[in-house]
């Protein structure tokens, strides 16, 4: 076991605890730009990793009644068969000998680059959502929400795959604008309770690929598991906005960096 890659864990564990934010848009940057692990390999071990860590947060929000299962069943319909296209379609450039990493990282960069903006402006979107012109969504909501919520699904799941980054900001913020009235504990519930399953889904989609390291995986819970929990402790401590502010920054700057790698 790597201490370094623990103590990597423990980092981005107590920013997911403080912020909220999901690992894969910290973990799979850091293990590429920090540790050099080629990207394919960060991303299908994050993607192992995000399952686990958000696996405890779902039994709180089920409990609480935050999670509508029809809307994860309409997301789940779209990124679930994207997500094993996305791998499929792997499989067969490396079958031909076509280096992949360049997919995966372009992926990677603008997935960070869309989820930074979404921290930025989540006020501003969620407001959105709820105004002009976005109230036809409400009038034509039984024709087209399910059509485009499974649409959304899809986008996700590709995302998911590529980058290991989409399945947290991403996701919450098409909920948003499908599902306005929704409040935003239950918009944070659905997301999860969707961003488990096809986290997993992915991430063992890599792993048939060869493109998982279980040492690395180990290594990566093992720090992070105490971090979160430090984390979420001192996150009442200190204001939300301005660590949710600097992190956006901190990923748009590292999407800008992977995009010109």
């Amino acid at each position: 076991m790597d201490i370094s890659l623990t103590f990597a864990g423990f980092i981005v564990g107590f920013i997911i605890g403080l912020t909220g934010v999901g690992g894969g848009s910290l973990m799979t940057p850091v293990l590429v730009l920090v540790f050099s692990i080629k990207p394919a390999i960060a991303v299908g071990t994050d993607l192992l990793y995000a399952a686990i860590t958000k696996g405890g947060g779902i039994f709180s929000h089920q409990k609480q009644g935050t999670i509508d299962w029809r809307v994860v069943r309409l997301l789940s319909m779209g990124s679930i068969p994207a997500a094993l296209s996305a791998v499929f379609i792997l499989k067969q450039l490396a079958r031909v000998g076509i280096d992949y990493e360049p997919i995966i990282t372009s992926a990677l960069s603008i997935a960070l680059i869309l989820t930074s903006l979404v921290i930025l402006f989540k006020s501003q979107l969620q407001s959105l959502g709820r105004t002009e012109p976005f109230q036809f969504i409400r009038t034509i909501h039984r024709k087209l929400c399910a059509p485009m919520t499974i649409l959304a699904g899809a986008i996700i799941g590709i995302l998911v795959t590529l980058s290991s980054v989409g399945a947290g900001a991403l996701g919450a913020a098409f909920l948003f604008f499908l599902y306005p009235r929704f409040s935003t504990v239950r918009i944070v519930g659905t997301d999860l309770a969707h961003a488990i399953p096809i986290t997993t889904i992915a991430g063992l989609g890599h792993w048939h690929l060869g493109s998982v390291d279980f040492q690395l995986l180990l290594s990566l819970i093992i720090g992070s598991l105490p971090g979160i929990y430090l984390g979420s402790y001192t996150g009442v401590q200190l204001p939300e906005k301005f660590m949710r502010t600097l992190l956006a920054f901190i990923l748009l700057l590292i999407g800008g960096r992977l995009a010109i790698l």
